[in-house]
């Protein structure tokens, strides 16, 4: 875990809101795509992705910091969106039973195209690893993949944030991009 989160939990666990306020800033946008991925319903992720940090930060007390700060919070945020989809099962038909129509009955199967457990679990595993690799990255390209893809802002807000003009903006996302795709081809991505 980085000194950054582990500074920022300590305060979190203090009582310190703007901790808080900042942990979520910065895991909000990867735990949004994360769920969008199982739920594929904004407003419902939306739902799930505030409900996942109010348990998180609940449970903070608890977190042991020999694990990645990410890593226990895709746990929760995956545990939490399967109980939805599990509470959530719509009426289902047996598969055995033929369908009756006009002309007789018909024998069909309907797959399952929505949650793959197993697609679950790659996601998140291509995630932590996508994660480790920007964590390599030089802070200045590490922090401009963050904002650009984690917090998807506009490359005006990040020239706004980083005090530095668009095209430098843009220079350093494309030099980012490069240094990841080294990086992943090096992790077997």
């Amino acid at each position: 875990m980085n000194e950054s989160d582990r500074q920022l939990i300590q305060l979190a666990v203090e009582g310190n809101q703007k901790a808080y306020e900042e942990l979520l800033r910065k895991y909000r946008g990867i735990i949004y795509h994360l769920i969008y991925k199982m739920v594929g319903n904004r407003e419902e992720t939306e739902d799930l992705v505030q409900e996942t940090f109010v348990k998180a930060f609940n449970s903070l007390s608890s977190f042991k910091e020999e694990f990645a700060f990410s890593t226990w919070l895709y746990k929760i945020a995956t545990n939490h969106t399967i109980d939805l989809l599990r509470k959530r099962r719509l009426q289902t038909y047996s598969l055995d039973e033929p369908v009756r129509t006009k002309e007789g009955e018909v024998h069909r199967e309907y797959p399952d195209e929505k949650f793959s457990p197993e697609k679950a679990l790659l996601t998140h595993e291509s995630t932590e690893i996508i994660l480790k690799a920007i964590e390599t990255l030089p802070e200045k390209y590490r922090t401009i993949i963050t904002l650009r893809h984690s917090e998807d802002r506009s490359y005006e807000e990040i020239g706004t944030i980083l005090q530095i003009p668009i095209g430098t903006v843009k220079a350093r996302l494309f030099r980012a991009r490069e240094l990841l795709k080294k990086e992943l081809k090096k992790r077997g991505m």
